[in-house]
């Protein structure tokens, strides 16, 4: 007897076999056990999720020797006949190689005919979406109005291009992705059956290649079956499908906690010696990064590596776990434009490393974009370039010019004029209007202030009074306000942030020009850091 493959053998009989899917099972159990069935059921879904199974069964339950029910029999001739593929009353269509009009015609001619042997006359047409125009008119006319005798399954991957006059006399059905767990146990569950020899980490491999789709699933554990020479073992399926050793992550997470940029450098050259395929690293570090999320929001989720999953939720920051995984999402979409993969590979771990944010009491720099020196290639090609601020922790410095200060109420600490500017609440012009300003004195409630002569022009008699209103009430007590044009003897609030911003802009140029990070991109890229594109940290 020839071999069956699996995905044949193992073929759903009926619904209760069927993996997943319940939300469409449901219904359809429901609806045969109370006689309620439509005439026209869509079935659509991606490759390999139970459409046309699902449909087989249904035509089963429709003409099993019982009667209609949810559970046929599988023993009668007609059930049989289903599984075999020979019931004379279940005619199965290919859409995609009957597209013409004349097809479908010749096919339907035949609808109001009773059925030969079973109850239901059942048309299962796969793909459906790829019917011409014209065929689909010729089988709206069918839907409209048909024989009692007849049920249309139709299965499409694209209902987007079913005509919606089609869609409206349909009852559908949306077949989900199979989790990997399902895939997995079902994987397990044949391995088990068939007496095959097979480890965890293999069905684990297996489960996440299948993408979703049983059908996938159970195609590659025949190919595996086949590789390993009847056995399912972790290193040969890795080695068929391709995918990367995880000690190879490992080193990338480790390198990634530490921030050292040799480090990951030296993984990708291990992983070029070991004819490692660049964009499969890339992937399977976003899945780690993954579940390290997971673990991070709740410890529950961290799976079946629990314990290492754990260790790294703890050695990393969630922060810093989004941002690894967004650049490494954004990197997989521009690798393919890359001088080459590795240097693709290469630049998006040194992003990772770059643009970290800086923990607290750290001065740590990030390069925005490498801008190559003149006649110097770039070490990648990605998206256009932009200029993103470099963030820095910068101590600000102090403060040196004599500030004079105020005592908010008698008995209570002075308080710079600076400081008791920012805490008046004010906005606009009057804002700007007391930023410009000394204090000159303060006695016998009576207040002095300097303006200085270039913003005359702010000065008014309205504005003078919201500002003398905005000081009483700061002080809880009534007072006069005295106003001078002049060269103010101290620094004004609005001079005083001017130059705290430039120190600590300054110690953010030279933070960046100190960072081991920055300095590794410049001699291995012969990068250039963008120096109008740093901000230091507020």
């Amino acid at each position: 007897m020839s071999y069956q493959v699996l995905a044949r053998k193992w073929r759903p009989r009926n619904f209760t076999e069927l993996v997943g899917q319940s939300h469409v099972v449901q219904p359809l159990v429901n609806a045969l056990d109370h006689g309620r069935l439509h005439h026209a059921f869509l079935f659509t879904g991606t490759r390999g999720v139970g459409k046309t199974t699902i449909a087989r069964i249904l035509a089963k339950s429709l003409n099993c020797e019982t009667g209609v029910t949810s559970k046929p029999c599988g023993r009668c001739s007609a059930c049989r006949e289903v599984d075999e593929g020979r019931f004379i009353d279940l005619i199965e269509v290919d859409a995609a190689s009957r597209t013409k009009v004349d097809d479908t015609r010749e096919l339907l001619d035949n609808v109001q005919y009773a059925p030969s042997r079973g109850r239901y006359k059942v048309y299962l047409i796969d793909e459906v979406h790829m019917l011409s125009t014209h065929s689909f008119n010729a089988l709206l006319k069918t839907l409209e109005e048909p024989p009692p005798h007849v049920k249309f399954l139709l299965a499409t991957t694209d209902p987007q291009k079913l005509p919606v006059t089609v869609l409206s006399r349909c009852l559908q059905f949306n077949l989900k992705r199979l989790p990997l767990e399902q895939i997995a146990a079902q994987i397990q569950k044949i391995l088990d059956a068939e007496g095959i020899a097979h480890d965890a980490g293999s069905i684990k491999l297996l489960a996440r290649a299948a993408d979703g789709s049983m059908r996938d699933g159970l195609s590659l554990l025949d190919q595996a079956i086949a590789y390993g020479g009847g056995q399912v073992n972790e290193p040969e399926v890795r080695a068929m499908l391709g995918t990367i050793d995880q000690n190879f992550i490992e080193n990338i997470l480790q390198g990634l906690e530490a921030g050292a940029v040799g480090g990951l450098l030296k993984v990708v050259s291990e992983a070029t010696e070991f004819g490692l395929d660049y964009e499969a690293v890339l992937k399977d570090l976003l899945l780690s990064l993954h579940r390290i999320a997971l673990a991070q929001a709740d410890p529950a989720l961290a799976g079946e590596e629990g314990e290492r999953v754990l260790a790294h939720a703890r050695a990393m920051s969630p922060q810093d776990v989004q941002l690894y995984y967004q650049i490494g999402v954004m990197g997989s979409r521009d690798l393919p434009y890359a001088p080459d993969p590795r240097s693709g590979l290469e630049i998006i771990l040194l992003r990772m490393v770059a643009f970290r944010p800086a923990e607290a009491g750290e001065a740590r720099s990030s390069i925005p974009a490498a801008t190559p020196a003149p006649r110097t290639v770039t070490p990648t090609a990605t998206a256009p370039q932009t200029t993103s601020p470099v963030t820095v922790t910068a101590k600000p410095a102090a403060v040196t010019p004599a500030a004079a200060t105020v005592s908010q109420s008698p008995g209570a600490p002075e308080t710079k004029w600076s400081e008791v500017v920012a805490q008046l609440g004010l906005t606009g012009l009057l804002r700007e209007l007391a930023s410009s300003t000394t204090l000159e004195s303060y006695a016998d409630g009576v207040m002095t202030l300097t303006l200085e002569e270039s913003h005359a022009k702010i000065l008014s008699k309205e504005r003078e009074e919201e500002l003398r209103k905005a000081l009483e009430k700061y002080h809880g007590a009534p007072m006069r306000l005295k106003m001078n044009l002049g060269r103010p003897t101290a620094e004004t609030p609005a001079k005083e942030k001017s130059r705290l911003q430039d120190e600590r802009q300054q110690a953010a140029v030279q933070a960046i020009a100190d960072d081991p990070n920055v300095r590794a991109l410049q001699e291995k890229f012969n990068a250039r850091v963008n120096l109008a594109s740093i901000r230091p940290k507020v």
